[in-house]
């Protein structure tokens, strides 16, 4: 792609693409935001039902075309490519908003409407489900992981209709839950064929461009020891010293998958993780512990079949239960759960990079950083399984994600819908107004 030159930047961006980003209401999705952040749309809480409905209602004020169901969860678990979840659920609500003249290309703008839980709220310098914004950020849980990005898409467009501009084709609105916990969400809009040509996720990428996630799964490890009075400790088989070879060896197994990453990956630190996320061993403090389970993550290679990764791993346990003369005897368990995410990636040089690349360079003078992520998302989905190319780009830094003091720059939420609103008019086409 040739870079053009601020004067050709400028003449680049027509009339009626600069009527639209001029209409962009950035006050406005400040104030959504803090509606959002309110509503404690936790998987598995009333809430991610609760913002389903108003994100309905708003897709109907906008006079969207909206395609609102309530998820058949039996029926959808019950699929051969079930993406798998974490929590339970009692209800689950799909919804589409549609809108563009139905001529020309359909562009899906995806995000997740579902949030992490807050953590430690002592850590937080606000109440992290009240938006709060100070110094040019939104404080608050999902502020960046997602609700800034989707309500910036929907600046966008609702900017296109303010500037009283048709498109030709369609931009298709995938407001999804569940995808925290493995793409629910998604997964359910794909089954009931909702697609497009070309997806953007409304991801927090720092207005970079996400090309390539890695995959993640969950899993579980199931340890034994042996348990007598703690004051005899040398005639038990405490447990969690057992661990300390199994966390060696799992540590040893991420160097070996890190050692020679895709060129995409690979200006991360480390991209495929395993962590150990939860550990739980003994039940009194005076006895030897003899139980441990321990829960984890693990990272799959760009271009690697989850099946192949979750070989690797228990190749690694199996060596382990064999050399040990313990675990030989009372061999270590391996359990996968929850979700089950895939690696995946835009097809290279397909042109939608270019587009999306270009937009984002007309608009903001460089062209953006382009690299893959080391976490799993819907983006395995919309690729994978609905056959749609699809990328990253929204507003928010990842490591601000999952964390205490999560927060967006305002500026970069009104940066997003610009660009957003210039990519919708150039992929779907448009009458001059």
């Amino acid at each position: 792609m040739t870079i053009k030159t601020r004067e050709d930047r400028t003449e680049a961006v027509s009339t009626a693409e600069q009527q639209a980003l001029a209409a962009i209401d950035a006050p406005q999705i400040v104030e959504r935001l803090r509606e959002l952040v309110a509503i404690k749309s936790i998987p598995g809480m009333p809430g991610e039902a609760t913002i389903q409905h108003w994100y309905h209602e708003l897709f109907q004020r906008d006079g969207f075309a909206t395609d609102f169901w309530p998820i058949d969860l039996e029926a959808v678990a019950e699929h051969p490519e079930f993406p798998g979840v974490e929590v339970v659920r009692n209800e689950a609500w799909g919804l589409v908003g549609r809108w563009g003249g139905g001529n020309g290309p359909t562009l899906v703008l995806n995000g997740h409407v579902d949030v992490v839980p807050a953590g430690d709220r002592s850590q937080w310098v606000t109440e992290p489900f009240e938006a709060v914004e100070r110094d040019g950020l939104v404080y608050g849980r999902g502020t960046a992981d997602m609700k800034g990005g989707l309500l910036a898409a929907v600046a966008a467009v609702e900017a296109i209709q303010r500037a009283g501009i048709r498109l030709k084709g369609d931009v298709l609105f995938h407001s999804v839950i569940g995808e925290e916990d493995g793409g629910l969400g998604s997964f359910s809009t794909l089954l009931r064929g909702h697609r497009g040509d070309a997806a953007i996720i409304l991801e927090p990428t720092s207005l970079g461009i996400v090309p390539a996630c890695a995959g993640a799964l969950t899993f579980r490890l199931h340890l034994a020891g042996r348990s007598t009075h703690a004051g005899l400790r040398t005639e038990g088989v405490s447990v969690i010293e057992k661990f300390w070879p199994v966390w060696q060896a799992l540590a040893d197994l991420e160097r070996r998958r890190n050692a020679d990453p895709h060129p995409v990956m690979a200006a991360l630190e480390l991209p495929y993780p395993i962590s150990i996320g939860t550990l739980h061993a003994g039940q009194w403090a005076s006895s030897v512990p003899d139980e441990l389970v321990a829960e984890g993550r693990y990272g799959v290679k760009l271009g690697e079949s989850p099946d192949d990764a979750r070989a690797e791993l228990e190749e690694v346990i199996t060596r382990l239960n064999h050399d040990d003369d313990w675990f030989r005897i009372n061999p270590i368990g391996v359990e996968w759960f929850g979700g089950q995410f895939a690696s995946a990636r835009i097809p290279e040089g397909h042109p939608f990079l270019d587009l999306v690349s270009e937009a984002h360079t007309d608009l903001h003078g460089t062209p953006p950083r382009v690299g893959g992520v080391p976490w799993g998302s819907d983006l395995r989905l919309l690729t994978e399984f609905g056959g749609i190319p699809t990328l990253h780009y929204g507003p928010g830094d990842l490591a601000v994600c999952h964390a205490v003091n999560e927060h967006v720059p305002v500026a970069e939420l009104a940066a997003a819908a610009r660009t957003v609103a210039l990519i919708v008019l150039r992929y779907c086409g448009y009458e001059q107004p």
